[in-house]
Order: structure tokens, then sequence, then C-alpha cells
């Protein structure tokens, strides 16, 4: 795991390299050279890691112990770079750019890098004197016998819990009109997708004149998968000694045929077999049944309508597939002989599993080899986490290793959040670029937020990451992990010192003192036990805190967290009476770029954390805590979210008394400003805020109602505005005139007068929030030309019925009306309104709201 070190550092090094600090003429540009160094030697290493990782897992305890020097010195080399850059940033303030001998920490870093070196050459020494030289498998020849490939030729195609998909897959794969003649069967690890296709391939072979399946894997070879399949359809023997692609293609033109590719893992090897493969989807009919862990694999050979994601089993079938496997050798194949107790721990060991057959696969097999009693199943039940995780790491560990070294780190960090708990894409992907886990080359932050969405795509793309809303675009809005996905990120992160939980911090004392990151959520008492066993924790570089113990800043304020640079505290579940006093030290983080405080949190964030010059997000809008009074220092800030139910501070954003055209937030990086209050906006903050994608306002007068109807010229960059309007407000609000914003939010407490101009024209998404809802209001949204998703919250509807007919929301896809008071039905009476309308939902409504015959079929 060294790599995920080794890349940090060649991520942080491209970075200081590129600081206007070490550019040509300044006065630490001598430096430079020992950077460059750095970096070029860091990339070497890395390689040779790659490399060396084969003779590690094969056992090879020199190589282990190689590695584990090399982690060491990555993580120092970390340590080296986040520790004095600071300091060199600092000094070179008041150091004119002369010749820099005068620099001390300048002199100590470089006395440092000699260091590192000497550590590298004495870690080639130990790899020369022990004779670690031949890391790479040099034998090609030789292929390890794959159980995968054994399975793939088994006679057990039991499908439990799969009948649906089977069914859907049989008609899909035999309908004559098929794009492509291709079927993909995608999926997370263990979900029983080679399975379930051996099922239809054997079932649908005996309608083709030839058939074959094959097994890809991880480093295919075209060439044997080419010989196998035409050994498996019928083709000479002399034919496959010579001119094997040619003859192949030949026969497969004339036959019509079904061949099953399981388990591809990249399109590459797509691209060399459809050479010699013909067009599936001629007069013929052949087809082509694939199986893959990356759906963009299916989507690459077969189109989005190929596609067939595999979902884990409900808790029925789970409990059946169980069954059959615990009683695999017994005439009776039921519980009748098992007491009621045992029953129900097999039904808390089964729901364990999450509903991955793999699991509950290895876990009846243990269970196998055990008595058949309460006691010995509790006891698994107690330990399962792990020895399920044992059982199946080979296979999940496949994806993991699949992964290029920049996604590793990201995957990992799904470990740090609980179990079975839904992340928000915002914050992680901000996380992830304040720990420069992803840097591109410009230093431009747009780009380093789309190459961390990209990430996210590819995690969901290769399913180990489980969406689980979308916004209003399509983007990912919040996502989860399977729990033994989950448990793959803890244990592998432990092994590479990337983070550790409360269940794994303990232990040698020098061991802990060089923890990176640390997570608790779910012992308070762990929790609060190491922190007064460790004080000092200066290598730190991030830390989460998922807690209902409202001491927690109490235990946080006597520790140095010198190198912090990521700070979560989420509280719930406690006094809601009580006020949280968060500590002066907070402020003395001088190397925090994202802090986010959520939960039940009361308090004020003391005053001195405006002087934090490297913040780039905070975030305390989902709890009670207020802003600190002053001028920001930080020139990062990109995202500052607070509570709309605290007044914020002047200083946080209105203009300087004493000089006009200054703001207190830097005017070229904010991008989300939530919430601010009425009675600091000017028209000018949005003029200097230039790159500003996200506004909340609220409590908005009527005079801020006149400055944003008639703002010239209008923010470019604002794409979603969210007001909350003050009680008696009249003013006509227009919005006509801002062609960037896609999403409006509005809570008006009254009724408020609205016309076609009062919304943006390219308007994707609307929520009313609290509205009085009158049929002059329905009739201007039904002209809305591109709305997509509407949601009326907690409305007053002043009259009984809505209809919804006539030539009315063109583009509208989802209709969600949620407790709405007045409101008796809801009508749409002929086919041409609403045309792309996809859903429909009604939460927390008053009383049972009608709904004519379409609506009723499309409700959800």
């Amino acid at each position: 795991m060294a790599e995920i070190l080794l890349t940090a550092v060649i991520n942080k090094s491209v970075e200081i390299a590129a600081n206007l600090l070490f550019q040509q003429g300044t006065s630490l540009y001598w430096l430079k050279e020992d950077i460059d160094w750095l970096q070029r030697e860091m990339r070497h290493i890395r390689s040779y890691v790659d490399n060396a990782k084969a003779k590690e897992v094969g056992g090879d305890s020199r190589v282990k112990n190689l590695l584990k020097d090399i982690q060491q010195l990555a993580g120092d080399v970390e340590d080296l770079l986040d520790d004095f850059l600071p300091k060199i940033q600092q000094s070179n303030k008041f150091i004119c750019c002369l010749k820099t001998a005068c620099i001390p920490c300048a002199n100590e870093f470089a006395m440092e890098i000699k260091k590192i070196k000497r550590r590298v050459a004495d870690i080639d020494r130990v790899r020369t004197t022990y004779n670690i030289m031949d890391t790479s498998n040099n034998n090609n020849d030789c292929i390890p016998l794959d159980q995968r490939r054994l399975f793939l030729h088994a006679d057990e195609t039991e499908i439990i819990g799969l009948d649906v998909n089977f069914n859907m897959l049989q008609a899909k794969l035999l309908h004559h009109d098929l794009p492509y003649g291709v079927v993909s069967i995608v999926g997370m690890p263990g979900l029983g997708k080679t399975t379930l296709a051996k099922k239809l391939y054997r079932y649908v072979r005996d309608q083709f004149e030839c058939s074959g399946l094959v097994y890809v894997s991880q480093q295919p070879r075209a060439g044997e998968i080419l010989h196998d399949i035409a050994k498996q359809v019928g083709l000479a023997e002399e034919e496959r000694k010579e001119n094997l692609e040619n003859n192949l293609r030949s026969l497969l033109k004339i036959k019509r045929y079904v061949i099953l590719l399981d388990d591809i893992w990249d399109v590459e090897i797509w691209d060399q077999l459809k050479l010699v493969l013909p067009e599936c989807d001629s007069k013929i009919g052949s087809r082509i049944i694939i199986t893959s862990r990356n759906s963009n694999v299916g989507r690459y050979i077969g189109g989005d309508f190929s596609i067939h994601v595999l979902q884990p089993l409900d808790s029925k079938n789970s409990f059946e597939l169980f069954t059959k496997k615990i009683f695999t050798f017994d005439n009776n194949n039921n519980w009748a002989n098992s007491s009621p107790d045992l029953v129900d721990i097999g039904r808390s060991i089964v729901g364990r599993c999450g509903g991955i057959p793999l699991a509950i696969v290895v876990t009846a097999g243990m269970l196998r080899a055990r008595e058949r009693t309460e006691r010995a199943w509790y006891r698994v039940l107690e330990s399962m986490g792990h020895k399920v995780q044992d059982g199946c790491a080979k296979v999940l560990a496949l994806s993991y290793n699949d992964l290029s070294i920049a996604l590793r780190p990201c995957f990992l960090y799904f470990g740090v959040y609980p179990e079975d708990h839904e992340i928000r894409a915002f914050d992680l992907t901000n996380m992830w670029i304040a720990e420069k886990l992803i840097v591109v080359n410009s230093g431009n932050r747009r780009e380093a937020e789309s190459l961390a969405e990209d990430i996210l795509n590819d995690l969901v793309s290769r399913n180990l990451i489980q969406v689980s809303k979308r916004t209003y675009d399509g983007r990912i809005s919040s996502c989860r992990i399977h729990d033994l996905l989950h448990s793959l990120c803890v244990d592998l992160a432990k092994e590479s010192n990337f983070f550790h939980t409360e269940h794994n911090a303990f232990g040698d004392p020098g061991n802990v003192a060089r923890v990176r990151r640390i997570t608790f959520y779910s012992d308070n008492n762990a929790m609060n036990e190491f922190f007064r066993s460790n004080p000092k924790l200066e290598k730190l570089r991030a830390l989460f805190c998922f807690t209902k113990d409202p001491c927690i800043f109490s235990h946080l304020v006597h520790l140095d967290f010198k190198l912090l640079q990521v700070l979560v505290v989420v509280i719930s579940y406690y006094d809601l009476l009580s006020i949280v006093c968060i500590p002066n030290m907070f402020g003395n983080m001088s190397c925090l770029r994202y802090l986010r405080f959520e939960g039940d949190i009361y308090g004020k964030l003391p005053n001195c954390m405006v002087k934090l010059k490297h913040l780039e997000t905070l975030h305390t809008g989902n709890s009670f805590i207020k802003l600190p009074t002053g001028g920001w220092k930080s020139m990062q800030l990109r995202h500052l979210r607070c509570s709309g139910f605290n007044e914020a501070s002047n200083s946080c954003f209105s203009i300087s008394p004493f000089c006009p055209n200054m703001f207190s937030l830097p005017p070229t990086n904010v991008q989300t400003l939530m919430w601010m209050d009425d009675k600091f906006f000017e028209p000018r903050l949005l003029h200097q805020l230039i790159n500003l994608r996200k506004l909340g306002i609220m409590d908005i007068s009527d005079s801020t109602i006149k400055k944003l109807s008639t703002l010239s010229p209008v923010p470019k960059a604002l794409e979603v505005l969210k007001l909350i309007f003050s009680l008696g407000t009249s003013e006509k609000i227009s919005l006509s005139s801002y062609p960037n914003i896609v999403k409006l939010h509005l809570n008006v407490r009254n009724t408020m007068p609205l016309n076609c101009e009062a919304f943006p024209p390219n308007l994707v998404k609307l929520i009313l929030d609290k509205f009085e809802v009158e049929g002059h209001v329905v009739a201007v949204l039904k002209k809305l030309p591109k709305l997509r998703i509407l949601k009326m919250l907690w409305c007053q509807h002043n009259e009984e019925k809505m209809d919804l007919s006539g030539d009315s929301f063109p583009q509208l896809e989802v209709l969600h009306i949620q407790g709405s008071n007045g409101l008796s039905e809801v009508t749409c009476t002929d086919d041409v309104s609403m045309p792309k309308l996809k859903k429909l939902l009604l939460t927390g409504v008053y009383s049972q709201i009608r709904l004519s015959e379409r609506l009723v079929k499309l409700r959800v």
C-alpha cells in the first residue's frame, strides 16, 4: 500500500514545484532542484512498488519488509512537505529576493532532503544486498490455476432469488431486435453474475447452431480466448493451428452462435476480440452474453439497452439461499428439527451478509463446519464481520487491485464513514481535493472538481459505490458503499496506514504516533480513551468523529493538530438544550482546509478561525452554529455553508466601509454562499463574486427583491438560487434575466404575486416551500418550458382541486407534493399534458388526495 503515500508525495511535490515561491528569480528558487529530485525519485519508487506487489502477495517476506521501509519513507517525506511548506511560505513574505542562506527553515528543509537521499540509497543497498532484484513475474508462460475458470465450467447453476432477472434476460437475449446482439450482466462483486450468466447460457444454447463460454479475467490473452472459442464452436483442429482468426471468423459468419464472455474488466480486450467475432445484430441472430464488474464495459460493448444491473438479494431470497446451503447434505432440507432461537440467529447472520450471495455462501460454509447449536452460531454472529470478509477477500480485492493508483485512496475514503451511511458527493469530493488526493497540473480548482466528479462516476460504474440520489441534472448527489466493501476499505486502510478506526487505532505508541487519519463512529468510550492516551497526534491529517457525545470538543481542546487538513464532527441525539463551547484551538489549525460540523451542535465558532489562511470549505449548514466575527483571511475559501437558523456576521459578507471595493470573502474563489442575511446583501457583492454558483439569502425584503429583479449585469456563473422571504413581502420578483439559473428554491410564508417573468428561462428544478397556491400560480408553472422537477412542500392550497390538464409542463418528469393543506384532488384528464411525466410522489399529506387514472399509474 506504499503506492498511496508515494502518490500523495508526488501530488504535493508537483504542487509545490508549481508554487510561485519556487519560480526563477525568487529567494527560494534554489530549493526547486530538491523538489524536482523528490518528485522524480518518488515516481521511480512507485513503479518499483507496483512490480513488487506480485512478490509480496506470493509471500516473499524480503519484499514485504522492503515495502514496509518504503512506506515509512514515503510517510516521512509527506510529513516533511506538509510541515515545511507553510513555514517557508511565511518566511518568504519577509525576505526580499536575495540569495537566501538566511532563511533557517529553508536550510533545514534542504538538510532533511539530504537525509531522505541517504535513506533512498540505503533502501537500494538493502535491495541489492539481500538479492531483492527481480520483482516482476518473468515466467509469462506459467499461468496460475484460476478458481473462476474452473467455476465457469462447473455444473452448479443455482439461481435462488434471481428468477426475475433470469426471465428478463432471457426475453431480452432472444428478442429479434436486440441492439448489437449483446446482453451485459453487471454489478458489484459477489452478486452471482457468473452463476446467472451460466444458467442463461445453458438454457438458450440449444436454440443456436454453436456455442461457447470463456473466462476472460483481469489479464486476458486474446489468442487463448479465441482458441478456446474456436474449439467449443467446432472449428477443426488443423484450422485452429493455422490462420485461427480468419478461419474462426469465416465459421461464425455462417453460424448462429451464442458466446458467453465471463468477467471482462476493460474494453481493450473486446477491441481485439471483435475483429474476429462477426457483428451480432445481423439477420442470423447470433448473441453474446458478457459479465463485468464495470458498467461502462457493458455499455461500450452493447450499448445502454444491453445493461442489466444485478442487485443484492432481498431478505426472503437471502434466507432461502442460506437455508439451501446449510442443509446441502441433509435429507430434510428445512428447519423442522432446529430450535426457534437457532432460526432467529440464522436470520440475523443472513442480515449481516447484506444480500450478497457470495457472503451468504461463505457464511453457510463456516457454519456447516460447526455444531448446529445456538452457542456455536452466536459466536459466529459476533465475529462474522472479519470472517466473512476474509472468505470474500480475494473476490473483493480483485476490484480494488484493478483501480489505478490515483483512484485507490479515493475509494478507501469511503471507509471513514459509518456503515450504511449516506455520503454527500459534495462533501466527499471536497475532502479529496483538500487532502490533495486529487491534483491537476494547472492548479485550476474547477478542473480538480471535474476530475473528482469523474472519479466518483468511475467508482459507480465499477459497481463499487451505489448511487443514493441524483441532482436535477443527473449528477451524483449522494452515495453509499455496501458493508462488505466498507469492511474491505477499513482493512486495506489499516494495512497501508491510510486511516484507522477506533477498533484498530490502539497498539504500539510508535505506530499510533504515525496515524494520518482516524475515524470514530460507534464507540464513544474508545474515542475518549484514545484522545486521553494520545495527546500528541502531530502527523494527523484528517479526523472524523461521528458521535453522540457533546463533550467531544472538550476532549479535542488539549490536542496538537498542526498538520490537520480535514475535520468532521457529527453529533446527534443528545439534549437539544445543551450549548457546546467550541474552543479557540480550532483557530490554530494552520493547515485546515475542510471543516464540517453537523447535527445538534449549538454554539459559535471562535473569532480566531477567520485567520485560517488555507480554509477551502466551511460547512455548518446542518447544525446550529454561528459564524465567527471578523474578516476572512483565507483567499482559498470556496464553499461557505452556514445555518439558516442563525444570523451571519456582517463582516463575513458585507463590503468594507473603509474600502468599498474590498470584500471579506475572496472574490475569485467563492462558489457557494449559503446562507446570508438580507440586510448584508448588496448588488456589488454578486458583481465581485464572479465564480459564485450557489447562493442562498434569508429574510428577503421588498428592497432586495427589487435589487435582484433589476440587477445588471447578472452573475454569469450563478446556477442555484435559494430565497427565504420575510413576512409581509409584496414586491413582485422577476428572475427572467438570469439565463444560467437552473435550480430555484422559493420559501414564501404568504401570498406572493407571480407571473412568467418571475422564473429564469432555463429553470430545470423548482421548489415551492410554504407557498399559497392559487389557480394563477399553477397556470404560470404550466408554461415553464424546461422545468423537469417540481416540488410543492407544505403549501397552502386555496383551491381543493388542482387540474394539470391542457397544454402544460412540456418537460416535467417528477412532481412531488408534500404536506399540502387544502388540496383534495389532482387531475390530468388528457394524454397531451405532461408528456414526459415519470413519477408522482405524495408524501406527508394531511388527507388522502384523489388522483385521476393516469396519475395513479405514475404514483410511486
